[in-house]
């Protein structure tokens, strides 16, 4: 754990100086503070994005009694198992996280 935590430090440390230092091939004219608040933003977006898969596919399991004990979770599974909606949002959900870390790549 300490390695691990040692390794992200150390990413974390460099990607940071170089968004701030402007060594990043990021499009000419965007100061170095927005590049690091769009890139923050990505990478929370596409952390919530992974979030989303993981919790639809492991509500599949959940006893429809339990889940009938809370309104916005049940609304939610509604929405996302009506029809072809969840391959829908997989696709688009895929689509969109590509999108974002190409972004992602372009500020660093």
């Amino acid at each position: 754990v300490l390695l691990s935590f040692a390794v992200l430090g150390f990413a974390f440390a460099v990607t940071l100086g170089a968004l701030f230092q402007g060594k990043t091939t990021m499009w000419a004219g965007v100061p170095p503070a927005v590049s690091v608040g769009i890139f923050f933003i990505l990478m929370c977006f596409v952390g919530l994005m992974e979030g989303m898969q993981i919790a639809l596919f492991a509500v599949v399991n959940v006893p429809e009694k339990e889940l009938g004990e809370h309104r916005l979770a049940t609304a939610s599974c509604n929405l996302a198992f009506k029809d072809q909606n969840l391959q829908a949002f997989l696709i688009g959900r895929q689509i969109l996280v590509t999108i974002c870390m190409f972004v992602v790549a372009k500020i660093t």
